[in-house]
């Protein structure tokens, strides 16, 4: 039991993610269909992993910012922020149910979205895609 609670202590460690969460643009670039997709987004948003924020900017479907925190008085238009153990899960390579989705994680109460969430909601599926792909790298980092 002991080695499955370092384990599982190893996969939602904030470090960890945040390092898998680093690599956002390099894995943005390998998928032009991704940057297409996001062509008409030009957005400032917080990404809150544990206790780690980040500040990220998207222009043109292209992620052209991406700073660690933590910060003092920055603005963003909207903030994705979830626990650890959310981003850990979402991250697998097949997630577990209730644990695979944006809005399941937020009935969880393990997620939160804030702030103007109308360019959250016209690039839903460009956002949902482009926070997922550090699982196809093996998301636990």
């Amino acid at each position: 039991m002991g080695l499955e609670n370092q384990a599982a202590q190893e996969m939602f460690d904030d470090d960890r993610l945040a390092a898998a969460f680093e690599r956002l643009p390099q894995l943005l670039d390998a998928d032009p269909n991704l940057i297409r997709r996001g062509a008409f987004l030009d957005a400032r948003f917080q990404v809150g992993i544990g206790k780690i924020p980040f500040d990220v900017g998207v222009a043109a479907g292209r992620v052209t910012l991406l700073e660690r925190g933590p910060f003092v008085m920055r603005s963003w238009r909207f903030a994705i922020r979830g626990n650890s153990e959310a981003w850990g899960q979402w991250w697998k390579p097949i997630p577990a149910p209730g644990w695979d989705d944006l809005f399941a994680l937020t009935k969880r109460g393990c997620m939160v979205l804030e702030g103007d969430l109308q360019p959250l909601m016209a690039n839903l599926q460009y956002l949902k895609d482009l926070l997922v792909l550090p699982r196809h790298v093996g998301g636990e980092a």
